[in-house]
């Protein structure tokens, strides 16, 4: 490779983004510029090495490149010493504030840098006011208050230069150092005008976001610093030389009562640890970290592999001390090295940071600080003997507030548990708990009959199967069932049993035997039964078969129940139900639309909110119109008891989408997922994902980011690849509406890589023509043309010709554009030759495809000056795009035949066709210009130049344009 190849490498390593994929390519580079021996290259190459690593996450590797520049500096000054001698000035105060870092580098070694850093700016002729800065520094490091309020003075009263920290860099500092001796409002005073400037500087504005966090939230500004928090967090996210400030935003969510928040940051960052920048930023991390877990709870916290530990879930108890090890560790280290005790008291006050003051809202996912809610549980209230219309009257008081239940002292054993059967039939919970909580205080330990221990059994059972403990549901039912049949009850026995086939059918266990229980169980209840014993054991016959998908037989088995159910409406109710899914599952929709209204309608009239809520939310499946179906979530919302509220807030979310009110879809996922969080329910990811891409519909995109980064560690962790790619595609297309280019790059490239397989091959390609059509659109042209090779290739994999044309036609154009015409060329011989093979098909989309390739092959052909070869590509183009109604792209193609006939100089004929396509063009469009530029070109080149000076004042154009 050639010095002018190494050279032109170099300026295009300059414009990679900073990080692990920038270190890299420098390294390398250094190993060829070192064997090319060329001086000059070499050091340039280690200057820009030096930024790299200080920005790239390794500031210790700068040390040796810096060394290394200001040791060739000083050996043997050469003229390109002198172009660089700004940027090694500059870099005095990369080592000197790294150093500090570094607890194994003496701080005589610091000193020592500061000093020869004064010397040469000195030496210069350059203000003071930066060395004055970074002993600054060096003494709040240390702890030494007298010292640090000195050399802050001469900081803030020393003329600043050219060598100084930029408008934001050192208010940032200041802010720092006002917020830690208390002047939180001269601080936030302090940032207000350079936040409202114009920050250039790679480190703002999330720098000094990030110093205002507290000063904002301790003069009253939540909003502030909430807002600070987002964006700032936002642009450190995925930085690992910025782990210290993550830190920072860590604290932040813990105090601010964002306990579920911090937690997320933490697991998101948690392996940078595994490679910090610096050790005083992983000893920052860490107690930031310990104290986020500890204020977690009882909970787990997903660790990512790293070498020599596999991924696993680790409790955040153990996980907190760990850290909190670390932390005091190398404070211990840092102390030990200055002869101070003052960074292990710091951390000590970092340790002990939990929630104080007023909770911030900070989440875009989580409305609220998360509670377990409390509403459901029943107040059991004892009272005389009463009246049988009132040994179960239960005052409801609202969701948020416990059910009071009225249950009367003489109750014996059988009524407390007659009452609960009855309850439970009755879909009323709360007297059900309150008369099992009675019968166990009163009677729990008392020597009972078989009869009475078995129906205790057995409706703790229908507990255990209600909290979806399947297995233990079965356990007990078996019990009861072996106790019902000692004591000889053959009808309560036969429940039990057609009870235990229901479970049966939907646990691990054998269904076969589950469907003969519920089977020989109902033609038992139809012998000895009453009407509704019968009526409920056709009905179980019917779940089983449900369980086990046999959809036609299930509804046979309700065919057999009578109308009104046995007289039992409650039952009537949910059989109605049972029969509406299986309608709905034969696609039967109208039949199941009618049978599911019955059902509500019954629960309006029996005034259970439960039955209503379940048939609400079928009919919203089972309705054509979203409108429809947001009407009945609306009335389930308003039915349903508190463990219900969450399906109906999804499915009323989605229902929303559908209807076209993605804003109000976004407060019910919300809100769902927030209930998830509380409930400590599996599948918040999942939602979290729906809500991130909520977010973007509706064009809050910072928010549906942080939404779908939470949905992806949780999709992972959860081991949902499929689903977690499917988000990290939704990120990436978010990111690049951001304008934040390379995290959207490095998640296409991700899902890229994830996309491997043969089956995978369309969707791997469309994934790398994304990322190669990201990259034309930010200009990074050579790069978008690697990209579109690489999904050309994997369409030919996939046998797509048309879209492997496609990808073909952008490459050309991206090398079109990246003076490359050499690989314009290959590429248009490649068009051409899979453009053959399509010609002569009359689908739109191939017309469409086999146009723009012509078109861009013109393109190609007119840089190389082959203007003819161009034009002849373009005969009949125009007029096949708009018999497919492609008229825009047929007036881009006229344009560019008016280009070549003006450029074979052949304006008679290019001034009717441009005069055309003008009066054509929509007057907003940005080709009116182009096409009155070109169009007054060719009337000075027929010699009109009125009629030519008369266009540019019309469009506004300068001549020389």
């Amino acid at each position: 490779m050639s010095d002018e190849d190494l050279w032109r490498v170099l300026h295009g390593i300059a414009d990679m983004p900073y990080g692990a994929g920038q270190i890299a390519a420098l390294e390398q580079l250094l190993r060829r510029v070192d064997a090319a021996d060329d001086r000059h290259l070499a050091f340039v190459t280690r200057m820009q090495a030096t930024t790299g690593y200080i920005y790239g996450g390794e500031p210790a590797k700068s040390f040796v490149t810096f060394s290394w520049c200001l040791s060739e500096f000083d050996r043997d000054p050469q003229p390109y010493h002198q172009r660089h001698l700004h940027q090694l000035l500059w870099h005095f105060k990369y080592m000197a504030s790294g150093l500090l870092k570094f607890p194994e580098v003496p701080l005589d070694r610091t000193y020592a840098v500061l000093d020869d850093m004064e010397r040469r700016y000195r030496a210069g002729g350059h203000s003071l006011q930066a060395v004055h800065k970074h002993r600054f520094r060096v003494a709040e490091h240390v702890g030494d208050v007298e010292a640090a309020a000195h050399w802050y003075r001469l900081w803030q009263t020393t003329p600043r230069d050219e060598l100084s920290d930029c408008a934001g860099c050192d208010p940032t500092s200041q802010v720092g150092y006002l917020a830690d001796t208390g002047r939180d409002a001269e601080a936030v005073a302090l940032a207000e005008p350079v936040l409202a400037g114009r920050l250039t500087c790679t480190e703002q504005p999330q720098a000094i976001l990030t110093a205002l966090l507290l000063p904002y939230l301790r003069t009253g500004r939540g909003d502030q610093a909430r807002d600070a928090h987002r964006e700032a967090y936002r642009r450190l996210r995925g930085n690992l030389a910025d782990l210290w400030d993550i830190a920072d935003h860590i604290e932040f969510c813990t105090l601010t009562g964002n306990e579920a928040r911090a937690v997320e940051l933490v697991e998101r960052h948690l392996d940078w640890l595994d490679r910090p920048p610096s050790p005083a930023a992983a000893m920052h991390f860490a107690a930031a970290a310990a104290a986020a877990l500890r204020q977690a709870g009882p909970s787990t916290v997903y660790r990512r592999a790293a070498e020599g530990r596999p991924a696993a879930e680790v409790s955040a108890a153990s996980l907190a001390d760990e850290l909190a090890e670390t932390a005091t560790g190398l404070a211990a280290r840092f102390d030990a090295r200055n002869g101070t005790t003052h960074q292990s008291e710091w951390i000590a006050r970092r340790l002990a940071t939990q929630a104080s003051g007023e909770h911030v809202p900070l989440s875009a996912s989580v409305r609220r600080r998360p509670a377990r809610p409390v509403g459901d549980e029943p107040v059991v209230e004892q009272s005389t003997p009463a009246s049988s219309a009132d040994r179960a009257r239960r005052v409801p008081s609202g969701r948020a507030e416990p059910q009071v239940v009225t249950l009367p002292v003489d109750a014996g054993p059988d009524d407390l548990l007659d009452l609960a059967e009855q309850s439970w039939g009755r879909h009323d919970r709360a007297t059900f708990r309150a008369a099992l909580v009675a019968f166990d205080d009163r009677f729990g330990s008392a020597e009972l009959p078989a009869r009475t221990s078995a129906h205790r059994l057995a409706l703790r059972a229908s507990e255990r199967g209600d909290g979806d403990d399947i297995d233990g549901a079965i356990k007990l039912n078996r019990a009861a069932l072996e106790l019902y049949r000692e004591a000889g009850e053959e009808v309560a026995a036969e429940t039990v049993a057609g009870r235990l086939g229901v479970l049966l059918t939907r646990s691990d266990e054998d269904t076969d035997e589950g469907l003969l229980l519920a089977r020989e169980a109902a033609e038992v209840l139809d012998r000895l039964g009453d009407a509704g014993q019968r009526a409920a054991g056709h009905d179980r016959v019917a779940l089983a078969l449900l369980h086990r998908e046999r959809w036609a037989d299930a509804l046979a088995a309700l065919d057999r129940v009578p109308a009104d159910a046995g007289g039992d409406q409650h039952l009537a109710a949910r059989i109605a139900l049972h029969r509406g899914h299986l309608l709905e599952q034969l696609d039967r929709v109208d039949e199941a639309r009618t049978v599911v209204d019955e059902a509500r309608q019954i629960g309006r009239e029996l005034g259970v909110g439960e039955v209503v809520t379940g048939a609400c939310l079928a009919y919203a499946r089972l309705v054509d119109d979203p409108a429809d179906a947001v009407a009945a979530c609306d009335e389930a919302l308003a039915a349903a008891p508190a463990d219900a509220e969450l399906p109906v807030r999804v499915t009323r979310a989605r229902a929303l989408l559908a209807a076209g009110r993605a804003p109000d879809a976004v407060d019910d996922f919300v809100e769902a997922v927030t209930l998830c969080v509380e409930r400590g329910a599996e599948g918040d990811a999942f939602l979290r994902w729906e809500l991130a891409n909520a977010y973007q519909m509706v064009g809050r995109l910072a928010e549906s980011a942080e939404v779908a980064e939470e949905a992806v560690l949780g999709l992972d962790r959860l081991g949902a690849q499929a689903e977690a790619d499917r988000c990290r595609h939704l990120l990436a297309g978010v990111y690049a509406g951001l304008g934040e280019i390379d995290p959207a790059l490095a998640l296409l490239e991700q899902l890229a890589s994830n996309l491997d397989g043969p089956d995978n091959l369309p969707h791997r390609a469309q994934v790398l023509e994304e990322a190669g059509g990201i990259l034309y659109d930010a200009d990074r042209d050579a790069a978008a043309g690697e990209r579109f090779a690489a999904a050309a290739e994997a369409y030919r994999l996939g046998d797509l010709p048309l879209d492997e044309l496609r990808a073909h036609r952008r490459e050309a154009y991206a090398w079109f554009w990246a003076d490359d015409p050499d690989a314009a060329l290959r590429a248009v011989e490649v068009v051409d030759g899979l453009a053959a093979k399509l010609a002569g098909q009359a689908e739109p989309p191939v017309l469409y495809e086999l146009a723009m390739a012509a078109e861009a092959g013109a393109r190609v052909l007119t840089g190389q000056d082959r203007l003819d070869e161009a034009l002849s590509r373009l005969t009949g183009v125009p007029d096949r795009l708009r018999s497919i109604e492609a008229f825009g792209e047929a007036a881009q193609v006229e344009i560019l035949i008016g280009e070549l006939l003006l450029r074979m100089d052949r304006p008679a004929e290019a001034e009717p066709l441009l005069r055309r396509v003008l009066g054509g063009l929509p007057a907003a469009s940005r080709q009116v210009r182009q096409t009155a530029w070109l169009l007054a070109r060719a009337l000075d080149l027929l010699d009109r130049p009125a009629e030519a000076a008369a266009l540019r004042a019309e469009h506004d154009l300068d001549e020389d344009d």
